[in-house]
């Protein structure tokens, strides 16, 4: 119990040092989180029952020659693909964001740097302190959450693709 208190302490600490911008960097990054493990999860359990369901109701089709058919088929793949590349918009949206957002809290933490400067001058780094710590803690916090979510973006994006590859190749059109 010690040593959660002293985390959720050190935690509250980085906060307070970071200023206010890092609960909005906190709360993107838990946006695109939320959006990643949506769609790990998605791959994982659902896209194989929705990929069955879809070879099934192919291969119980009498004829797949005709120009009727071909449009079906184009239709499953599109419903699919669709699914696939359900939030990576998104998700890649906000892996964008993060590092404007913590710029953002660059740009706060010198205007707090000047503000210090305009009414104590520049002789006291003390005061100054506070105001380069909003500035670089933020640029950092935006970083790290950007590339937490760049690496899992770029694998649901590519994951999308060759699964969507691989439902195009099943769905023969020979019988």
């Amino acid at each position: 119990m010690l040593a959660l208190n002293d985390a959720f302490n050190a935690i509250q600490a980085f906060m307070e040092r970071g200023g206010n911008v890092l609960f909005m960097i906190l709360a993107v990054t838990f946006i695109m989180w939320v959006l990643i493990v949506e769609r790990l999860w998605y791959f994982t359990l659902e896209y194989r029952k929705q990929k069955n369901r879809v070879i099934d109701a192919w291969e119980s089709r009498p004829e797949r020659k005709s120009w009727y058919a071909h449009k079906i088929r184009e239709a499953m793949i599109s419903e699919i693909n669709t699914e696939l590349s359900q939030n990576i918009g998104t998700i890649k949206t906000l892996v964008a964001l993060c590092p404007l957002v913590g710029l953002l809290g660059t740009v706060t933490g010198m205007i707090e740097v000047f503000q210090v400067m305009a009414t104590q001058g520049s002789s006291n780094a003390r005061a100054m302190a506070a105001g380069v710590s909003k500035a670089t803690i933020p640029t950092m916090a935006g970083m790290v959450a950007a590339l937490s979510g760049l690496f899992l973006s770029t694998y649901i994006e590519r994951r999308a693709q060759r699964e969507s590859e691989r439902l195009e190749d099943s769905l023969t059109t020979d019988h």
